[in-house]
């Protein structure tokens, strides 16, 4: 990745396809976006075969960090996911670690519902490997707020 490139201006960056997905009784939504730099990660994520669910999303990823926007935000909630996509998770938030350090600007969006500790220290626990922010937003199931 050109480490210069975040701070080109939006008209010199090559548009790519966003990267949408439909969610399952086993799968999230995944919403990816290379215009705006916001993607989104919603619902369970316990899918029959990870390599296969989580493949393409990566791969998006990935091209989307060669020509990442100056600012990248990750919007994660999800109500469940297994060990094989907390694994992916975490990859991608490794990466994230990356594209931060080359000087864009990089948060996650951790939301949770408020009565569901386990997400919450799930999250703190992805916040403690990587090197930027992540906001914490609880939530009831009418909207959102942001955690102390």
């Amino acid at each position: 990745m050109n480490p210069d490139f975040c701070s080109l201006p939006i008209s010199q960056k090559v548009s790519m396809n966003n990267f949408i997905l439909a969610a399952t009784a086993q799968t999230p939504r995944i919403d990816c976006n290379s215009i705006t730099g916001i993607m989104s990660i919603e619902g369970r994520c316990i899918p029959d075969e990870p390599d296969d669910f989580w493949l393409p999303i990566l791969n998006w990823f990935e091209s989307y960090l060669l020509r990442p926007l100056q600012s990248t935000v990750i919007k994660i909630d999800l109500e469940y996911f297994n060990i094989a996509s907390s694994k992916r998770i975490l990859f991608l938030l490794y990466k994230l670690n990356e594209l931060s350090e080359s000087g864009c600007n990089v948060i996650v969006e951790w939301r949770y519902k408020i009565d569901d500790e386990e997400m919450f220290e799930v999250g703190q626990d992805f916040a403690y490997m990587v090197k930027f922010p992540f906001e914490f937003i609880s939530y009831r199931d009418g909207g959102f707020s942001l955690a102390i």
